[in-house]
């Protein structure tokens, strides 16, 4: 089994910025692609942004220009800088990723339990 841990979520006012991390772990994996979702309360949850293991990005329109995402293959984590939030940014940001066990395993998809970022006007 392989567990995504979220963090670095919080309260911040408009304009500012937060850092999200998260930290896959386990035995014997290989991440993929990973991602970050949001989903805001009465919403559905969609895609912030993505990376390859190659480090090709993938924005959502809406935080292109403010949202970083990047990613450190040694230390198996993933990371979300958020620039200039927006209230509109509020809600629950979820890590997803592509999870390879083996050769043989083939992929199987991750999520973490989610971290809450509140951003006051």
């Amino acid at each position: 089994q392989v567990q995504l841990a979220e963090s670095g979520g919080g309260l911040v006012q408009s304009g500012g910025s937060l850092r999200l991390s998260c930290a896959a772990s386990g035995s014997a994996f290989t991440l993929y692609t990973m991602a970050w979702y949001r989903q805001a309360p009465d919403k559905q949850r969609d895609l912030v942004a993505s990376i390859t293991r190659g480090d090709s990005t993938n924005y959502a329109d809406s935080v292109k220009g403010r949202f970083t995402i990047s990613r450190d293959n040694a230390k198996n984590t993933v990371y979300l800088q958020m620039n200039s939030l927006k209230p509109e940014d509020t809600a629950v940001y979820y890590c997803n990723a592509d999870v390879s066990r083996g050769a043989y395993a083939g992929v199987t998809n991750y999520w973490g339990k989610g971290t809450l970022v509140t951003v006051s006007s």
